[in-house]
């Protein structure tokens, strides 16, 4: 299985990847868990994301991209893969597209877990108090919100065009996050 898991922030797209990559012996790439591997195994493209990393600006699509199609080339990618935070951008995903197509695979679907920006808020207030994380305040994530709908929100569009978009309701605990997103999948090797 090869596919992307979209959501805005505190949609809980970490807690279902990390079940969903268990449940299908798939591998998770998570964006920046893949840039910090880049970084620390000094590729080219590893230090060019260093440089911006450590300057605090956002990473240009081409250097992600790289980023990504090395990943896509080292072992234990050929059982499938779940992504997660990326892509981010319809670039992105225009990129994604061309290498897996230059590899003569594509994706099988795009989870999009939806859930309502009052309960996102409340999930993220909680968790800041929680884990006491003063950054995670009600501006912070506002915005964060906003850059999802200007940014990653257009994906969902450009997924479902190509009839690989699947919404899954993200509300209710994480087990029944789960089983919606895995009746939309399939079950898994036993289907």
């Amino acid at each position: 299985m090869k596919a992307v898991l979209l959501g805005g922030p505190g949609a809980g797209k970490g807690t279902q990847a990390a079940k969903l990559k268990e449940h299908y012996s798939i591998a998770h790439l998570s964006t920046g868990e893949v840039l910090r591997e880049a970084r620390s195994a000094g590729t080219e493209l590893g230090e060019k994301a260093a440089s911006y990393m450590d300057a605090g600006k956002l990473l240009p699509d081409d250097i992600i991209l790289g980023i990504v199609g090395e990943k896509l080339d080292s072992p234990g990618m050929s059982g499938g893969f779940l992504f997660d935070g990326f892509p981010r951008t319809i670039p992105q995903a225009e990129g994604l597209d061309e290498m897996l197509a230059t590899r003569g695979e594509s994706l099988d679907a795009v989870i999009s877990i939806e859930v309502p920006d009052n309960f996102v808020i409340e999930r993220l207030l909680k968790r800041a108090r929680i884990e006491g994380r003063p950054d995670d305040n009600r501006e912070t994530i506002e915005n964060r919100l906003r850059v999802y709908y200007e940014q990653t929100e257009p994906l969902k569009d450009y997924y479902r065009k190509r009839g690989l978009l699947k919404p899954v309701e993200g509300t209710g605990t994480v087990d029944e996050v789960f089983e919606r997103i895995t009746a939309v999948l399939g079950k898994g090797t036993d289907d």
